[in-house]
């Protein structure tokens, strides 16, 4: 086994582009950002089934302390929950990186671990029981007795095979979960001057066909997390032969585009390609049958036409669907909460077409920010942005109050001593003026640094195409005015936005970031200097952050090495982690790479005819749907 393994993880991720390939997936977000769910990559990251993590809420909508509806319905097992979805990409487990493809493949395939609910606490899928060693890098799952889609049972020697195409597969767009996060133990070999991993190295072995051991290079915190992710997800072994040893039971496309098969409570009907979706019930599922005959999924990517579907009866539920464009605060009626999760529970309405629908809000794992090219864009115009920017007021003007103001990149669930902490050290540090708008400082520092009304500064906003991004960029540019900055601002659809900051190509810009895991590491590896440099390939994040840029920089760098220094789920660790979390957050505040601008709260709308589990902080793309009831009829 390769022993310098802080190195090798880092040039690996070089290597492979071992990064949330989109960027604001989940890991980044994309698509509207706008307060209306409207993420259609995320993570994760980017996110392909979160992401991106109480205990879970499993009683349905009737109950009380659940608390989603005012009153339990009957379901009827015959009836498809009719959805909206944006532009899939692929069924893959591995290769998908948006919300998109990942809300369908989490219903599709199973994992050891799972949200339920999209709780942010994991429990055992696929997995029966686990133990871990002592010295926590060793993990025994056992299995439960399950069937994939096409009648095989699932052993732990399919693991194997799915965990190898994660680590080895040409498709593959995670890699680095497995091989650096997770950090199963593994070998590399030098190519064209890069360590990379050698394939059929990984450290698992299946003693029998229901018992599966992992051993870990060194302990990592958040491994039971990870393993709830979908790319972690079972697939029958042999299905395709995209790694070494393996021919293939059908080609690459057929499966990653017309014939996905999982073990999840729902199997794989029928995709027609930029139009919808269709899983039916396996009636063979480990867990029971779903309460439902399977889901519909259509196909649209503009929010207004996504809100209008909605509104004409033709899904069930508005997520994506309700555009800020369209929403309005006032109609929001809370009769319950909030709970110890931050949910909310009453009614929205009435709509356009005089229907009160349910509607729930709850805090997730996300931070939606203004990023900047360090290298492009001088650090007093940076900072004249954050002078400007008043989170308060733009989460509630802008934003229609659907979020929480952001002054970290760590969003208040998982910041190191949760919310209380997060606001006490944003009040009493924050340095550019808490809840405020201060233009006579951003004017200071940008006289100061030479500029003024015969020197302006000129730049580019870029942003993904959305109404209230567009209408916040607006806001920017007349508040910079006064400081002497002139601002244009240019839409992009979300893939030439990404691809234009991988490749340096951007100065100011727009995107967001929700949970692979829940825990801090997932959000500062973006602030990671190292893993910023857009000439190398596929840098997690665009900010061009480098030493050159001075103090700040290199206390981001100490601060990361301390991070991946101390992966133990230990208090020893976590203490050190926790620490170095908040050094990284306060590097940020001072060279301002990030201006985080706000944390989406996430809001479900549905018909009365619906009954939904409530959703947890991880989201609805880790929001399986099995236990969804829905009336014999809809009215």
């Amino acid at each position: 086994m390769t022993k310098d393994t802080k190195q090798t993880r880092r040039r690996f991720l070089k290597a492979t582009g071992g990064v949330a390939a989109g960027a604001a997936l989940a890991g980044c977000s994309s698509g509207s950002g706008d307060g209306s769910g409207n993420n259609s990559s995320g993570g994760g990251g980017g996110n392909n089934s979160g992401g991106g993590n109480t205990s879970a809420g499993t009683q349905s909508g009737g109950n009380q302390s659940a608390g989603q509806q005012t009153q339990s319905i009957e379901g009827d097992p015959s009836q498809t929950l009719q959805l909206i979805n944006d532009t899939i990409t692929t069924f893959d487990p591995i290769a998908a990186t948006d919300t998109a493809s990942g809300t369908v493949i989490q219903n599709v395939f199973d994992s050891l671990m799972n949200y339920p609910n999209a709780n942010t606490s994991v429990k055992p899928q696929l997995a029966s029981d686990f133990s871990v060693s002592d010295d926590n890098t060793t993990y025994t799952f056992q299995l439960k007795d399950a069937k994939f889609h096409n009648g095989k049972s699932v052993t732990a020697q399919d693991f194997i095979y799915a965990w190898e195409r994660l680590a080895a597969s040409s498709n593959s767009q995670r890699a680095y979960f497995i091989l650096d996060s997770v950090n199963v133990q593994h070998e590399t070999t030098t190519q064209d001057g890069s360590e990379v991993y050698q394939p059929n190295s990984l450290a698992l072995n299946a003693p029998d066909d229901s018992t599966l051991e992992v051993t870990l290079e060194s302990p990592f915190h958040s491994t039971l997390e990870m393993f709830a992710y979908t790319s972690f997800a079972a697939l029958p072994e042999g299905i395709v032969g995209d790694i070494e040893g393996y021919d293939g039971e059908m080609s690459y496309k057929q499966f990653s585009s017309q014939n996905p098969i999982g073990a999840g409570p729902f199997q794989f009907d029928s995709y027609q390609s930029g139009t919808s979706v269709d899983v039916t019930r396996f009636d063979d599922y480990h867990d029971g049958r779903a309460s439902i005959a399977g889901i519909h999924w259509q196909v649209i990517s503009q929010a207004s036409s996504q809100y209008q579907y909605f509104i004409g009866k033709n899904a069930d539920a508005a997520q994506p669907g309700m555009p800020t464009s369209q929403y309005d605060p006032g109609k929001v009626n809370v009769q319950r909460g909030p709970d110890e999760q931050g949910r909310t529970f009453g009614t929205y309405g009435p709509l356009e077409n005089g229907a009160t629908v349910q509607y729930m809000s709850v805090p997730t794992i996300n931070t939606y920010y203004v990023g900047f090219n360090m290298a492009k864009v001088p650090k007093p115009v940076r900072q004249a942005f954050a002078y400007v920017a008043n989170q308060q007021q733009v989460t509630e003007q802008v934003f229609k109050g659907r979020g929480e103001p952001a002054y970290h990149l760590t969003p208040p669930g998982i910041y190191p001593g949760g919310s209380k902490a997060y606001d006490q050290h944003a009040k009493q540090n924050y340095p550019y003026g808490y809840n405020q708008t201060q233009v006579p400082q951003a004017t200071k520092v940008m006289e100061d640094a030479g500029y003024s009304s015969n020197n302006t500064y000129s730049l580019q906003w870029t942003q993904y195409e959305s109404d209230t991004w567009l209408s916040l960029g607006k806001l920017f540019r007349d508040q910079l005015q006064a400081a002497h900055i002139d601002m244009q601002i240019q839409q992009a659809d979300f893939s030439t936005l990404l691809e234009r900051g991988r490749n340096g190509q951007l100065e100011v810009y727009t995107l967001g970031w929700i949970a692979d895991w829940p825990a801090p590491d997932n959000f500062v590896q973006l602030l990671n200097p190292p893993q910023t440099d857009t000439s190398q390939s596929d840098p997690i994040s665009y900010l061009n952050w480098t030493g050159e840029n001075g103090d700040a920089a290199q206390q981001a760098t100490n601060a990361y090495k301390r991070i991946s220094n101390n992966q133990a789920p230990t208090d020893q660790a976590g203490q050190a982690r926790d620490k170095a979390y908040v050094a990284m957050e306060e590097a940020n505040w001072e060279d301002v790479g990030f201006l985080n601008l706000y944390h989406q709260v996430e809001e479900r709308f549905t018909y009365n005819w619906v009954e939904y589990p409530p959703m947890g902080a991880m989201g609805p793309s880790r929001d399986m749907k099995n236990d969804v009831k829905i009336a014999s009829q809809r009215n």
